[in-house]
């Protein structure tokens, strides 16, 4: 059955072991969100997760397919088999569908009439950023914007995905918080001597949240030289994009720009893919290769935080934790989720 909006009712049901409460999961598939890095994407099947759905990934005529991990003849996953002549085939009976997920072989019965049942269920798929994006039941593409990725002034770093045993609620919470600097990331930029948070404002522009925050504090990280001017003011501005990506400008001296994508990918309730792109106007000749490991020890601190707070879930009900004026981004954001129809327990 199709629905009125298009979709393959098959392909919002709820998944089996959902972590999710069903009301959040028909609410979070509706969006998009990145499951792999593109470049990782080849000659062979990649399987992935989200939402608790489990799905294959693999290039078709020069395409990226993204479908259901499992042969509908005996529930085997295709991210175990691989891709010949175009065609995904299966590891179990050597059943092989072509890129728009029709079976169009049964090697037991070669000559016999295939069922309209062997079809792969197919989800729509975008190559942007150096990343594949996905929706499980979703009709209008919202991926953020990210215009430095795109711009020749710039050059495009992309860290590997970055796997957190924490909620992305809690993730995204972490990225936008700016009280934690001096305290979470005391090895790569923080300063214990700078932990004032000075007045910022938020606005909101309908599922977008923008917030610019001034401060002090330096982006450079330790043992980095800092050409920055006594008394510099950093100008850390924030976009998000409901419900789990948010982008970050950093305006360095002399009109230098540091742009950061990060992108929360459910897996499961409370288990998060990170992917995040970086691109920047300066620097240019600084090997990839140091960006990243600098961007994974950030990471890497944020993680060590994340998957340790309790309660696990973002609560929503602004009443269940205690807030200070530094939170207000934080407070937005819990609003903006309660506004997409997100439940009060919110378990993501």
């Amino acid at each position: 059955m199709t629905l009125s909006n298009g979709v393959d009712d098959t392909q919002v049901q709820l998944p089996r072991d959902c972590t999710f409460s069903p009301t959040d999961w028909q609410v979070l598939a509706k969006y998009w969100y990145p499951v792999a890095i593109a470049e990782e994407i080849k000659d062979k099947p990649v399987a992935v997760k989200l939402l608790d759905v489990k799905l294959v990934c693999y290039r078709s005529h020069g395409q990226v397919v993204v479908a259901r991990d499992m042969c509908f003849h005996r529930g085997a996953p295709l991210s175990k088999g691989w891709v010949e002549n175009e065609e995904i085939v299966c590891p179990y009976h050597g059943f092989r569908y072509n890129c728009e997920g029709v079976c169009t072989s049964v090697p037991a019965h070669p000559d016999g009439k295939i069922s309209p049942k062997l079809k792969l269920i197919t989800y729509p798929s975008i190559e942007k950023y150096g990343l594949i994006w996905t929706s499980i039941a979703g009709t209008e593409v919202n991926i953020p914007d990210f215009p430095g990725w795109e711009d020749p002034d710039y050059i495009n770093v992309l860290p590997p995905s970055f796997d957190i045993a924490g909620s992305a609620g809690r993730q995204m919470e972490g990225f936008l918080d700016v009280s934690h600097f001096a305290f979470v990331h005391t090895e790569t930029f923080g300063d214990r001597n700078n932990t004032e948070v000075p007045q910022y404002k938020v606005t909101r522009d309908g599922h977008t949240l923008l917030a610019d925050y001034w401060s002090t504090v330096s982006n450079y990280g330790k043992g980095q030289e800092n050409p920055a001017p006594e008394g510099f003011m950093w100008l850390r501005a924030f976009r998000v994009f409901a419900p789990f990506a948010a982008s970050l400008t950093v305006h360095f001296p002399f009109d230098g720009k540091l742009m950061i994508l990060n992108c929360a990918s459910p897996v499961s309730a409370r288990y998060t893919r990170l992917f995040s792109p970086i691109s920047r106007n300066f620097d240019k000749s600084v090997p990839a290769e140091d960006t990243i490991k600098f961007n994974l020890q950030v990471f890497q601190e944020d993680a060590d935080m994340v998957e340790l707070q309790t309660p696990e879930d973002l609560p929503l009900d602004l009443l269940a934790e205690a807030h200070i004026p530094a939170d207000r981004t934080s407070i937005a954001y819990r609003q903006l989720l309660t506004d997409l129809g997100l439940g009060r327990s919110y378990t993501s």
